[in-house]
């Protein structure tokens, strides 16, 4: 061989490791970006940047119908919770002396003293 192509050959033993470095650290970021996107549920999206979707059938359609009518009823739910806290709330910080009166007039009330 001549010397030039000796020279080739050890400018491109220099550059290799670097390119194998950079494509290296290009598809590990790729693989983590769509690891965290999968882990935290962002939807995935093609290389133009259209966004994937599944596939929409009939199940999945009637479990989200199902899913969100148990939504609405745990939160009606989780209302009168909140409400009956906050009486409890009230009973338990308001002063005796205005519980007993209270207690008492509601108890007139329903003895026919109106």
């Amino acid at each position: 061989m001549d010397s030039e192509a000796i020279q080739i050959i050890k400018l491109l033993a220099g550059i290799v490791p670097f390119i194998a470095v950079i494509v290296g650290l290009g598809v590990g970021g790729s693989l983590l970006s769509t690891w965290l996107k999968i882990r935290n549920g962002y939807p995935l999206s093609t290389s133009w940047g259209m966004p994937l979707h599944p596939k929409s059938d009939r199940e999945a359609t009637e479990r989200i119908k199902l899913l969100t009518n148990e939504n609405a009823q745990l939160r009606a739910e989780l209302g009168s919770v909140k409400d009956r806290l906050e009486n409890v709330e009230r009973i338990v910080t308001d002063p005796t002396s205005k519980l007993v009166t209270e207690i008492e007039s509601l108890a007139l009330d329903k003895g026919g003293h109106a």
